[in-house]
C-alpha cells in the first residue's frame, strides 16, 4: 500500500500545495502588467488599476501586509504607509527619467524574498525591516511610473496607484491576523507559495 510521505501532510505543506496553482493559473498576467492603458479618469482609474491587476504587483503588496503582522507593532503599522512611500519614489525615479537596473527582476525577486521572510517567520529590528519595505516597493513603483499612460494626469495617477497599494496591503494584514489566529503554519504555507511563484516569476 502506498503511503503519501509525512513531510507531504503537514498544514504548511498542504497550504502550499492547495495555494500554488491557484497563484500559478495567473502567473502570466504578471508580465503583461495589464491597466496602465486606461487613461480615463484623469488617470486615477489607471492608477488604481494597475496594482490590482498586475498578479506580481498584488502579490508583492498582500506579502508586506502579511509579512508586517510578525514585526515590530510601529513597523507593523507603517508596513502600508512605507510601501505607498517606496511605490512613489520609484514612480517618482521614473518619471524623473532616472533608469532602475533590472526592475522587472526586482519586482520577481521581491515577491520570492517576501515570500521566504513569511514562510520563515522572519522577525527583524523596525528600521532594518522599514528599509526592506521601501527597496521591494520601489520597484514596483518604477514600473508604475514608467508605464503611465500617455496624457494622464500625473497627480490622478499617482493617487490610484497610491491608494490601492494602501488597500492591498491593509488586505495582506486582514488576511494574514484571520490566518494566524486559526493555525500560523497556514501562513507559513502560504509564504511558500509566494516564493515559488516568485520563482516562477523570476527564473521561469
Amino acid at each position: 500500500m502506498f503511503h503519501t510521505p509525512t513531510h507531504l501532510t503537514t498544514p504548511a505543506t498542504r497550504a502550499a500545495l492547495a495555494a500554488a496553482p491557484l497563484l500559478l493559473l495567473f502567473a502570466g498576467v504578471a508580465l503583461a502588467h495589464p491597466g496602465h492603458e486606461h487613461a480615463h479618469g484623469g488617470g486615477f482609474a489607471a492608477g488604481l488599476a494597475h496594482p490590482l491587476l498586475g498578479l506580481d504587483h498584488l502579490l508583492a503588496m498582500l506579502a508586506v501586509g502579511l509579512w508586517s503582522l510578525r514585526q515590530s507593532r510601529v513597523l507593523g503599522l507603517a508596513a502600508p504607509l512605507l510601501a505607498a512611500a517606496g511605490m512613489l519614489l520609484g514612480a517618482g525615479l521614473a518619471w524623473a527619467g532616472i533608469a532602475l537596473p533590472g526592475v522587472e527582476f526586482g519586482i520577481a525577486l521581491s515577491v520570492l524574498l517576501a515570500g521566504v521572510l513569511i514562510a520563515a517567520l522572519v522577525r527583524v529590528p523596525s528600521l532594518v525591516g522599514a528599509g526592506v519595505i521601501l527597496l521591494f516597493m520601489l520597484f514596483h513603483g518604477h514600473a508604475h511610473g514608467s508605464e503611465m499612460p500617455q496624457g494622464a494626469s500625473l497627480v490622478a495617477y499617482f493617487a490610484g496607484f497610491t491608494l490601492a497599494t494602501l488597500a492591498i496591503t491593509l488586505g495582506g494584514r486582514l488576511a494574514g491576523g484571520w490566518l494566524m489566529a486559526r493555525e500560523s503554519r497556514l501562513l507559513r504555507g502560504l509564504g511558500v507559495a509566494l516564493a515559488a511563484v516568485g520563482a516562477l516569476f523570476a527564473f521561469g
